[in-house]
């Protein structure tokens, strides 16, 4: 079986938990992709959804499909969000942003009830960090931001290649207008310590480390569907 029938898989799986009259949030990505497709054909079969897409790419993607959206203007408080990740690990730690819209990934997140992701089984990591991470950061001063970024990854036991990146020879912009850094840190042995850090530098808009807002994964692979629950808190 593909990882493309595995990202499908968990997709259809998420989609169970949808029910009439939810307000959503659609992430982006190839495996949230997969979501929106399949939760267009409901909406054709007659589920009422209103949902919010994190970003453009996702916005046309519903349209297409007939899914019905709205914008966090309009409702602050959302019930659901499925989205895909770049990485996960077993405490529902993830990496976000190798699709660009971290920043409005989280902010729809967060204004989520809960929030599901769904991947397939290569996503599954023992410890974050082969992925690089992505920040996004501002135009303005964007390499002196980049060399703060690498002394306080330095001061946590993070070091890498941190790198703009680009996109058919230009710099990557946001759908919010801001560039991305590739973070090549290789294991980040304490996420919660590197998020800290990285919010105290005033040109990171936002970082591609997700830590306490995942409630759930579904996982499919050729064992079939794992189910991760958020831990408890202490």
């Amino acid at each position: 079986m593909s990882t493309d029938l595995f990202k499908a898989i968990a997709a259809e799986r998420a989609l169970e938990l949808v029910t009439p009259g939810m307000k959503l949030g659609l992430g982006t990505g190839s495996t949230a992709a997969k979501f929106v497709d399949l939760l267009g054909k409901k909406v054709q079969e007659g589920l009422e959804v209103l949902c919010v897409p994190t970003s453009e790419d996702t916005r046309l993607r519903a349209e297409r499909a007939g899914v019905p959206l709205t914008t966090l203007d309009e409702y602050t408080e959302l019930d659901l969000t499925i989205d895909g990740a770049d990485e996960l690990d077993g405490s529902l730690r993830l990496i976000k942003g190798g699709g660009g819209a971290l920043l409005r990934e989280k902010i729809v997140a967060m204004a989520s009830d809960r929030m599901v992701v769904i991947a397939d089984h290569s996503k599954r990591v023992a410890t974050l960090g082969a992925y690089p991470l992505p920040i996004e950061v501002v135009r303005f001063g964007a390499k002196a931001t980049i060399r703060m970024i690498e002394e306080a990854a330095f001061d946590v036991g993070c070091e890498g290649e941190i790198a703009l990146r680009r996109l058919n020879g230009e710099f990557f912009v946001s759908d919010s207008g801001n560039y991305i850094a590739d973070c090549a840190f290789g294991e980040i042995n304490d996420p919660e310590a590197l998020g800290d850090v990285l919010e105290m530098i005033p040109g990171v808009v936002e970082h591609g480390l997700f830590i306490g807002i995942a409630d759930k994964a579904i996982i499919a692979g050729p064992s079939g569907v794992q189910t991760l629950e958020a831990p408890e808190d202490d």
